[in-house]
Order: structure tokens, then sequence, then C-alpha cells
């Protein structure tokens, strides 16, 4: 067995899961918003590991200084003291009147990580030095300096493991600016969601065999393409040249392509009951790699689930209706 498989003594558990059960009371308790202005009200400082290594120097340093009378000690030791006091007066001063922006996240599927945007934004007259971000969970801090009355983006990145709306998790705001003795931090609970899609199906099955029509759900095979045409729609890649109307063109100012009875009873519907796999999960993943596939593919496709459908359309708007009902189902 090896030695990283054995299990934490529970003296060394305890400290832990107390650590991360003061810090959910205390995050509950932070109202969510997706703009913060940092005011002494929320900005917290404690000393690092240098800073109490430099606090027990210059406590050594005045007790020999007393006991020997030393000038030259009295003087280092009020020197480096004065210092470290004024470090964490700059580093407090760096957070506070910043202002954090949170931009709309965009949606990804499972299994990937959502790319936090996050606005800086100083007002005031003289630029911000090394501000870091996190998320709560991550020891890994993104850093970036501030101009003076200007703004800086960061970006974080925050693991979606599962599908559906899920909260953003919350984030630190850190410096440890300029002596590194004091640590300076912020908390943060972002009010925005992200939309997650259900992880697509690695290698799924191909499309359901027999496409049905739109009036009748039995999944009857194609009509006969008797060649007359029932009207025009916007034009696809693949579509026959000589079916291309030259003279019209569609609302949005694209080609339009006359459309034949054959186009318009000949449907592709992605059915929940044809997925033929285990799970609701397993069944999500191969409808989203299904949508994707006719995507690609410039299909047009319907997507129908337990609690509703919808039409057969294609395009980037169609696409991300279905994610989004298959990502909430």
């Amino acid at each position: 067995m090896e030695l990283a498989n054995l299990p934490q003594p529970s003296w060394r558990v305890l400290p832990e899961r107390l650590k991360a059960t003061a810090r959910a009371w205390w995050l509950a308790r932070t109202p969510r918003t997706d703009t913060l202005t940092l005011t002494q009200r929320n900005v917290y400082v404690l000393p690092t590991r240098a800073g109490l290594m430099l606090a027990a120097t210059l406590a050594v340093l005045l007790i020999a200084s007393i006991n020997y009378q030393l000038n030259l000690g009295y003087l280092l030791t009020f020197l480096l003291g004065g210092s470290a006091a004024a470090g964490l007066i700059v580093g407090h001063n760096t957070l506070r009147g910043l202002t954090l922006n949170l931009r709309p996240p965009a949606a990804v599927f499972a299994g990937q990580a959502a790319m936090l945007e996050v606005q800086l934004i100083n007002a005031r007259r003289r630029p911000r030095h090394a501000i870091g971000l996190k998320i709560q969970s991550s020891k890994e801090l993104t850093w970036a300096d501030v101009p003076a009355a200007a703004e800086a983006v960061l970006h974080v990145s925050a693991p979606c493991p599962r599908r559906g709306l899920q909260p953003v998790p919350a984030l630190w705001a850190e410096t440890r600016f300029p002596l590194g003795t004091f640590r300076v931090w912020a908390p943060w609970r972002p009010a925005a969601r992200v939309l997650v899609y259900p992880r697509p199906e690695a290698d799924p099955p191909p499309f359901p065999h027999g496409p049905a029509n739109t009036d009748d759900n039995s999944g009857a095979g194609p009509a006969m393409d008797t060649g007359e045409f029932e009207g025009v729609r916007a034009y696809r890649a693949g579509d026959p040249i000589k079916r291309i109307v030259w003279k019209k063109l569609s609302p949005t100012g694209e080609l339009v392509t006359r459309e034949t009875r054959r186009d318009r009873q000949t449907l592709l519907w992605f059915d929940w009951a044809q997925t033929a796999a285990a799970g609701t999960e397993q069944r999500l993943s191969r409808l989203t790699a299904w949508v994707l596939a006719a995507d690609d593919m410039n299909l047009d496709y319907g997507l129908r689930l337990p609690q509703g459908e919808i039409p057969p359309g294609h395009g980037a708007a169609h696409r991300k209706r279905c994610l989004t009902m298959l990502a909430l189902c």
C-alpha cells in the first residue's frame, strides 16, 4: 500500500473540517452580488508565515537590546517594526476602494472549466499592484496590476463537473504587497450562474432511423419527391445550385433555395425514447452528441424530451435552445 493512500490521522482531519465548516458558515452570511466594492468592512488582514517569523525576530532583537542596552539594536528593531506597520497600511489600501465586476459567464459542457472574466476597476489616481484572484477551492492565484484611474481584467477558471444551472463559486481577492508580511484578502460571492450543458458522448451511435413527420409521431418513412416546389427557405451548404433563387433574398440578406415536398416531410427527430441508453445522464449525453453532430452537418432536427419538445430547425440559436433544454432536463 502506498503511503499517499493511507488514511490521515484524526488529529489532522479535524482542523481541516472545522476550518471548512467555519468558512461555509461565514460565506453563507455574505450577500451575493456581481459587483462588489471593497471597503474597510469587507477587507481582512492576517500575518503570513514570513510576517510571523519577522515578529519573532523583532521580539528576540528587542529582548537582546534591553538586556545589553544596545542603542543600535533599538534602532534596528523599531525600524523593521515601523516598516512592517507601514506595509500593513499600504497593503490594506491596495484593496480598499477597488471595485470587482463579474461579466456574465459563457455556457460550457460538463467536465469543462468555466472561464470567469472579472473586471478590476480602479478609481484612484495611484496604481494598485499585485492583486490576485482565485476561487475558494483553488490554491492558485491569477495576478494583475491595475493602472491609475483605469481597469484590468482577470480570468479565473472554475470547474463544472455537473450539468445544469450552477452557481459561480465564491471568489477571493488577495494581495501581499508590498513586503509579503501580511495577507490582505476579501471574500466575494457572485450572484451569476453558469449554464452547464451535458457532456456529449465520445462515440455516439448513428442517428435514429426513420425520420418522423411533424404532424405524425409514428416515425413513417420519407415521402416521395414529386419534384413539386412547396416554397423557399434559407440556403444551406450542400443545396443544389439549380434550386437557388438568384432573384430573391431572405429577410437577413442571404440566398434562398426552393423547398420540395420531400424537404418539408422528411425531418430528423432526436427522441428521448430512441436513445437506448441506460440512465438519464447517458441519454442526455447521447442526445447532446446528436445535436452537435446534426448542427455541424447543417441539418434540420427536432428534440423530444419528457418535459416537452422543440420543433425542427437549424442554426446557432436552435442549437443553443436544444442544449439549454438538455441542460435543464
